[in-house]
């Protein structure tokens, strides 16, 4: 085998949040591993990002599948130095008016996936190191009205990444980073499909992000691990506060709801052509 390489792997990687992220590890001068659930967006994000690019059709649920990732990029790289957990889904609406199975979808590729990614991780980083970065969500900090299950996947996504550190530093296992992204809404596909969708207000009720400042966050804890970043900053401080005084954050979601609703059909008016 040649020299070891820095290798990388990103889940979620076909298309949005995902890609960006494996481009700028590409940047960075990683050996990057796509992986997605769809076979074909994860072969074509690879093939649009250069020659040191490879791609895996993977399911995060699947903790075999998972597994096969990571040895893989083991193999062609030499070692594992960074894993992105960003898979994601995102099904809005009354957690009543939800299908079993929609609620257990949202739960396992959120919470199961970001878990079976970060274990992974962990076994090939022992000994040589390695940083892993959860893509989580400011859902994860605070309630989130229309999105119940996916704030419930999120805040056990991020919780279970905390946990896990103070295991890792009890254990001694210093080389081993991970890092919580707590962004607030992405202007990614993920938040296109909701323009229509009026229990996804709250999504719209802050600064929408754009991918790129998220990837600028990625690469600063990379450059300087922490276990939590939340963005905006402001949004960060906002929620966290609503999380510490719930009564009073609780009172104060339906004007941020009004005021994403608002956003929404400007949005929307501005998309379909009108003033």
């Amino acid at each position: 085998m040649s020299a070891a390489r820095a290798g990388a792997v990103v889940t979620g990687a076909g298309r949005g949040l995902g890609r960006l992220i494996a481009a700028a590890l590409v940047e960075r001068g990683h050996h990057v591993l796509v992986t997605d659930v769809d076979e074909a967006a994860a072969r074509s994000a690879a093939a649009g990002l250069g020659p040191d690019v490879s791609w895996a059709a993977v399911d995060v649920r699947d903790a075999s599948q998972v597994t096969a990732a990571r040895d893989r990029v083991v193999a062609e790289a030499g070692r594992l130095d960074v894993w992105v957990n960003n898979a994601g889904v995102l099904v809005t609406g009354p957690v009543w008016e939800q299908t079993p199975e929609v609620r257990r979808l949202m739960l396992e590729v959120n919470a199961l996936g970001t878990v079976n990614g970060t274990v992974t991780a962990i076994e090939a980083m022992r000994g040589t190191g390695g940083h892993i970065v959860n893509i989580v969500s400011l859902a994860g900090l605070t309630p989130v009205p229309g999105e119940a299950v996916y704030a419930a996947s999120k805040h056990a996504a991020i919780g279970f990444s905390l946990s896990t550190l103070a295991d890792l530093r009890l254990a001694g296992l210093t080389e081993i980073d991970i890092s919580c992204v707590c962004p607030d809404g992405i202007w990614t596909p993920m938040l296109h499909d909701k323009l229509d969708d009026p229990a996804s207000a709250l999504s719209f009720s802050g600064k929408l992000l754009e991918p790129e400042e998220v990837v600028a966050a990625v690469r600063k804890v990379l450059d300087h691990p922490r276990p939590v970043t939340t963005l905006p900053r402001g949004r960060g401080v906002q929620v966290r506060l609503a999380d510490a005084f719930p009564r009073f954050g609780l009172r104060a979601l339906p004007w941020a709801v009004a005021r994403g609703a608002r956003v929404q059909r400007k949005m929307r008016a501005k998309r379909d052509g009108g003033s």
